[in-house]
């Protein structure tokens, strides 16, 4: 039995039979073989969870939903970060797997659970190539309890120094907020939520929505 998915996921077992009949051919290809879909942020009926198709193109994404008892392998984001493959990666030199070699071990400090998500989190977790050298190095940081806007600019100070670009997303109970916004100065934020983006004060509270 798998934990119920979580945005950023990987989960494996979806099949281009399963796709309805107006998916387009690029995105039943991949499924043919042991290709991974992704978990995305939206409303799903009980037993289906929203997922994402990656094709071979960075344009190339296919929205559908899975039934989670087709799920027969799932990976998340801080299993990709445990795992610590980047450290044979055959591209160490890209600037985001040096920034994840750098990083890593400050995040782990943290005591918080992290994870690598885009595509980079997803060639590290299927061995598919899906990161270039210009790749960003998306993470994740599930946040349970509030932190702080000063902590986030500490934090958002720590990643400045790595040698390629980071974006970090806050998972909060309520959804997902950017680091970067949450670090800023603007009384309100954008929340990520399975119901689409919010304007909030406090990204823990997701009711508090801005008017």
């Amino acid at each position: 039995m798998h934990p119920i998915p979580r945005p950023h996921d990987l989960l494996w077992g979806l099949h281009s039979e399963h796709l309805p009949p107006e998916a387009p051919a690029w995105a039943r290809a991949p499924l043919g073989g042991n290709v991974p879909v992704v978990v995305r942020r939206a409303p799903a009926e009980a037993g289906w969870v929203a997922v994402g198709i990656r094709g071979a193109a960075r344009e190339q994404r296919y929205a559908t939903w899975m039934r989670l008892s087709g799920i027969s392998r799932l990976v998340t984001p801080q299993a990709v970060a445990r795992a610590g493959r980047w450290h044979n990666h055959a591209q160490r030199h890209w600037p985001a797997l040096r920034a994840l070699s750098q990083m890593a071990p400050r995040l782990d400090a943290l005591g918080l659970a992290w994870g690598v998500t885009g595509s980079l989190g997803f060639e590290l977790a299927s061995g598919i190539s899906a990161a270039h050298p210009d790749s960003d190095l998306d993470l994740s940081l599930r946040a349970p309890h509030h932190l702080s806007r000063d902590w986030a600019r500490t934090l958002c100070r720590l990643l400045d120094e790595a040698p390629g670009r980071i974006d970090l997303q806050l998972e909060t109970p309520s959804g997902a907020v950017a680091l970067g916004e949450w670090a800023g100065e603007s009384p309100r934020v954008l929340l990520k939520t399975q119901n689409g983006p919010l304007l909030v004060s406090d990204p823990w509270q997701s009711q508090q929505v801005a008017a």
